[in-house]
């Protein structure tokens, strides 16, 4: 099964809501900055990644595994970043788990895989590190046959 691997460096960003503004007569609907700054960021370390494994793109179901990695607020003290370095104390704050990943699957379409609805698998995570990032694993799924079915 093929499997493309790939990290995107510093703190995950989640996708924005659609903005509306008016143009004359009309309303045009664009994609905040942050947003497209952040997915093109993510499609060049999928490329480059895709580029190394000089692969074509994924076309069947897919398994896709977010590990993402929060920077630790700079105004904690040792004791409590200490604690979210041990997994003792978890990121709740924003980003949301599933904007990142919207955010991360949608750069992710024409570049590792044809479209993001090809994702039947998703595994999230979310902690605090000193390495902020996204590491993004994408793989075949061999065990799809039959899931589903009626027993």
């Amino acid at each position: 099964m093929r499997k493309i691997e790939f990290f995107v460096p510093g703190a995950p960003v989640g996708k924005g809501r659609p903005r509306a503004a008016r143009r004359g007569a009309g309303v045009v609907m664009f994609t905040p900055e942050k947003t497209a700054d952040y997915e093109a960021l993510v499609a060049a370390a999928a490329s480059n990644a895709m580029r190394a494994e000089a692969g074509s793109l994924f076309t069947g179901p897919l398994e896709a595994v977010l590990e993402m990695r929060i920077p630790i607020p700079a105004s904690w003290s040792k004791a409590h970043k200490a604690a979210a370095l041990a997994g003792i104390e978890l990121p709740t704050s924003r980003p949301d788990i599933d904007n990142v990943a919207k955010a991360i699957l949608d750069a992710c379409n024409g570049v590792v895989f044809r479209d993001d609805a090809q994702v039947v698998m998703l595994v999230a995570t979310k902690a605090f590190s000193d390495e902020p990032g996204v590491r993004v694993v994408i793989r075949e799924c061999g065990w799809i046959a039959g899931f589903g079915a009626k027993q």
